[in-house]
């Protein structure tokens, strides 16, 4: 029974490696995130960085569960206030009295290359957090398929890290069945 557990799982991995690498199709398979700093002053920049780690934070328990770009959309959509909540306790927490504004929309993106992973120019699905004006630069990372990283705070590209709710799951399986 273990063998045939552990073969299952072996083959939802693969089905999601597939699935998770870009295949020069359209973009509708992705949900891309974008965190817009209000400028490009260090600490506008500094806390966009924080901001991210809180979203990211207090959405992975919601989205580590999705199986489809349409449930991590609608996951996002009916968490769009707490989302800003998050973004503005931290805005808060760092002196800022400008506030944000998350939305679900369509946006161009230009070319993105994370590690190995490229995502070609074009049209995608889009959490966008404006901090304040939203005028400075910006962090990008992918909602769906789970391709947020950590590590490379200056630019979003260095030190990446990919991170799999499903590895966690089998790794854990594993070391408790032995």
């Amino acid at each position: 029974m273990k063998k045939i557990l552990f073969a299952v799982a072996i083959l939802a991995v693969l089905v999601t490696v597939i699935v998770a690498v870009p295949s020069g199709k359209t973009n509708t398979e992705y949900l891309r995130i974008h965190i817009r700093a209000d400028s490009n002053a260090a600490a506008d920049q500094d806390v966009k960085y924080a901001v991210k780690s809180a979203v990211v934070e207090y959405l992975t328990p919601y989205l580590a569960e999705v199986h489809s770009k349409k449930e991590a959309m609608d996951t996002v959509e009916n968490h769009l206030d707490e989302i800003e909540q998050v973004c503005d306790c931290v805005l808060s927490d760092n002196g800022f009295a400008y506030k944000s504004k998350a939305k679900l929309c369509r946006e161009q993106f230009p070319d993105r290359t994370y590690g190995e992973v490229t995502l070609e120019s074009g049209i995608y699905d889009a959490l966008i957090i404006e901090l304040g004006s939203g005028s400075g630069n910006n962090w990008w990372c992918v909602v769906y398929p789970p391709l947020c990283f950590v590590g490379g705070e200056s630019n979003g590209t260095n030190s990446i890290v990919y991170k799999s709710k499903l590895m966690e799951i089998i790794n854990e399986w594993r070391s408790h069945s032995k």
